[in-house]
């Protein structure tokens, strides 16, 4: 086995480990050993992707050496080190740009206890996307959920406290659901990995017993992570969440909190149900009227929004029903083409919160577009990066959202049943998120009736953390077909 092979155990254990040590330290402090930490988890999990890559392959990696139920197992090849880099990478990135509004928002003794469930928080999305055991699975998903609560209630006001219990209570409903389904699977099985329950349901199928406890597992699970991950209708806890918290805190709820379950239910689709015997099912059918309807409804909601952080969260609805309609096509290609969509989604949503952040910032901290007014030219790298964010989640050409699109549509055509409700509600998605995405690049380059536009003095990490972010989405909008050929030939080893 490759030395690499241990780096996913390292990330996870790395990361909780920092997660105790960063309680120790004073916020700056705490700061740096994040960034070291995290920095250090990309570094590997790249590493292990360019392996993957040149020699592909599926490795599983028995932590102890213990087989089950003792032991505990990790599972990967390139689809998942490639959505582990990812997540570092947006991780890190949107920690370096909102530095300053996290040492601004949250209480200078509580700075370090932010970085501690930071630490939390990538911990169980590395666990997410590479464990083999179904209920180590929950327990990082309620991992994740604790953490994720606390960053958006960083910012200690009555706003993100209300938006706190909102998202809290979804999300643990969404959690008791997929316990549900674990105990459930347990049950018929007797297994927790992944692949050993997978071989008991496929002898199940062969004799025919037990398909309506079967669709009732499925959809449970289905359920729960839809809860968890913001589909229409289980949306309404989103922007409020996303709308006060801190900018970090709502780029990384954003960019990776909500991917994080669903790498976990495309993993329980494919690898322990199996895409065959989900496919049979009419709980895909219910996703695919959820998804077209959250491509649509949320688009909407977001035109009329007048506070820019929640049209961005309402624009996550409409995101997160393009990738529950690929999943929902129940194939090869409409898996690849939602995990390409969470990617580009990854990237680009996190750099929109943060270019939101640079105009509030630079606007007497308000986010209302009447008062955002000229904040592009008083913070131009920010004008910049929502630009770029803006046109690629149009679906511009030449930007990696087109590439998603295009896939998305591509994929439909092998599911020619669901195809032309797909291509429909692709179009007008579109045109309704070209409506309130140039409205907002229309009012942050507005000089009417605009007396400052004076450039505002922007920190550095600032700079570095934005730069970053639109280097990252310009090389994937030119780039994006490599993407997506290492996401199809991970597709083989899943």
């Amino acid at each position: 086995m490759p030395f690499v092979a241990n780096f996913p155990l390292f990330c996870i254990v790395l990361t909780l480990a920092g997660s105790v040590a960063t309680s120790m330290l004073n916020g700056k402090n705490a700061f740096r050993l994040n960034t070291a930490i995290i920095s250090l988890c990309l570094v590997m999990n790249l590493s292990l992707l360019v392996y993957l890559v040149a020699n592909p392959q599926e490795i599983t990696y028995m932590m102890g050496h213990f087989p089950a139920p003792w032991g505990n197992e990790t599972r990967f090849g390139p689809l998942e080190a490639l959505v582990a880099t990812v997540f570092c990478f947006v991780m890190l990135v949107s920690l370096i740009s909102g530095k300053t509004d996290i040492f601004e928002d949250v209480k200078s003794d509580r700075v370090n206890i932010f970085y501690v469930m930071i630490n939390l928080l990538m911990s169980s999305l590395l666990a997410l996307v590479y464990t083999n055991d179904l209920f180590t699975a929950y327990v990082f998903v309620e991992i994740n959920t604790l953490s994720a609560c606390s960053v958006v209630m960083a910012k200690e006001n009555g706003k993100t406290i209300s938006a706190t219990i909102r998202y809290l209570i979804m999300s643990l409903l969404g959690s008791g659901l997929f316990l549900m389904s674990i105990i459930l699977l347990y049950d018929l099985t007797g297994h927790l990995l992944m692949v050993n329950i997978h071989e008991s349901l496929v002898q199940l199928m062969a004799s025919g017993d037990y398909m309506f406890p079967l669709t009732i597992i499925v959809g449970l699970l289905s359920v729960g992570m839809a809860m968890k991950s913001a589909l229409f209708p289980f949306h309404t806890w989103l922007s409020h969440a996303h709308g006060s918290a801190t900018t970090a805190s709502s780029s990384i709820l954003s960019g990776l909190v909500l991917k994080g379950y669903i790498i976990l239910l495309i993993k329980v689709y494919y690898r322990v149900i199996g895409i065959e015997i989900v496919s049979q099912m009419k709980v895909l059918n219910i996703l695919f009227v959820f998804g077209v309807m959250g491509m649509i409804i949320g688009s909407i909601d977001a035109i009329g929004e007048t506070h820019i952080k929640r049209m961005i969260a309402y624009s996550s609805v409409a995101q997160m029903g393009y990738i529950y309609v690929g999943i929902s096509l129940g194939t090869t290609a409409g898996f690849v083409a939602a995990v390409f969509h969470i990617i580009v989604h990854a990237f680009t949503k996190p750099m929109l919160f943060s270019a939101a952040g640079g105009f509030a910032s630079a606007s007497g901290h308000k986010y209302h577009f009447d008062q955002l007014k000229g904040a592009a030219y008083r913070n131009p790298i920010a004008g910049v990066a929502f630009v770029i964010g803006s046109l690629s989640m149009i679906g511009i050409p030449f930007f990696a959202g087109f590439g998603a699109k295009y896939y998305l549509s591509t994929a439909a055509m092998t599911n020619p049943g669901k195809m032309w409700f797909v291509l429909l509600a692709l179009a007008i998605s579109t045109v309704l998120n070209a409506v309130y995405y140039i409205k907002a690049l229309a009012t942050v380059y507005s000089r009417e009736g605009v007396e400052d536009t004076a450039r505002r003095k922007i920190s550095k990490s600032y700079t570095i953390g934005m730069s970053l972010f639109i280097v990252a989405n310009v090389a994937l909008g030119l780039f994006y077909q490599r993407i997506f050929d290492i996401l199809s030939l991970g597709m083989k080893f899943f």
